[in-house]
């Protein structure tokens, strides 16, 4: 069994951005509007600031009351996206109840979309146009969540395209993006939500499980075959600690390549989102 390290991975590559950052011409800073107080949101939160900094970016968070309204929002988004000081801007997930969602995602414009949430961005993604909208024939970035499955795959050499890959979830930030991406690439995809009839047979024949269902050690290890390729995009806080979807005890005893929570898709994400924010930048 390989333990899938995205901590190491994730150094690796924002010391490379570190090196080009250095000769960037002007400051980059990544706008973070942040709805609540939620504890898990803001241990991202301070994530992010804290590997921002050590690659010479500027972090800054947006803080508004969990009593906002939609309208309000959206008019106070326009003004953090519209600062020139902002490279990139992120709404931080999840939103409240009473928040039409997209409708605040897709406030960010797509040259400044680095999770590529908004529905232009996407859209771009999907059909592989420039973000920015210029006829390059491709999209130069990709969803961090999906650009940190990419990297784990490409450095561990785990081949994908003629797998059986199951996704658990198809949320905004992990199953909907990791599913657009992997159909880009012709691989054959089931996604699970909590409405997909007998779930456990569809795991078990996997050869790629992903999840990203942010609920602690749903996947088990009587639930996946022997020499399966587990990937825990999931995270949720359990007696104070961050824990993973996957029941990494049990799962590692049959996985052949799994990752860890802490220290495997998380800070792989966010380097991503960092590469995103640079990229673009450049544009």
């Amino acid at each position: 069994m390989i333990i899938l390290d995205g901590k190491a991975l994730s150094q690796k590559i924002l010391s490379g951005l570190a090196e080009e950052i250095k000769k960037f011409p002007r400051k980059l800073r990544l706008a973070v509007v942040v709805v609540g107080e939620d504890p898990v949101v803001r241990k991202f939160i301070e994530q992010k600031k804290k590997t921002g900094e050590s690659i010479g970016i500027d972090v800054r968070v947006y803080p508004f009351k969990e009593a906002i309204t939609t309208n309000e929002l959206r008019k106070r988004i326009a003004e953090i996206v519209h600062e020139k000081k902002n490279t990139g801007v992120i709404i931080q997930l999840p939103l409240p109840p009473q928040i039409n969602k997209q409708y605040i995602l897709n406030s960010v414009v797509p040259e400044k979309d680095v999770d590529m949430l908004s529905g232009r961005a996407l859209g771009s993604f999907i059909v592989g146009k420039h973000p920015t909208g210029r006829a390059s024939g491709f999209s130069p970035i990709m969803p961090p969540v999906a650009g940190a499955v990419k990297a784990l795959f490409e450095e561990y050499a785990i081949p994908y395209t003629e797998k059986n890959i199951v996704i658990l979830g198809a949320g905004n930030l992990v199953g909907r993006p990791i599913a657009l991406w992997m159909l880009q690439q012709g691989a054959t995809v089931s996604v699970i939500t909590e409405n997909s009839p007998n779930p456990q047979s569809l795991i078990l024949q996997a050869d790629i499980i992903i999840s990203g269902i942010g609920k602690p050690h749903s996947v088990t290890g009587d639930m996946v075959k022997e020499g399966a390729v587990v990937i825990d995009a999931g995270t949720s806080e359990s007696e104070g600690k961050l824990v993973g979807d996957i029941d990494f005890d049990s799962v590692s005893q049959k996985a052949s390549h799994i990752t860890p929570v802490p220290g495997g898709v998380g800070p792989l994400t966010v380097a991503m989102l960092f590469k995103n924010l640079l990229t673009l930048a450049k544009i």
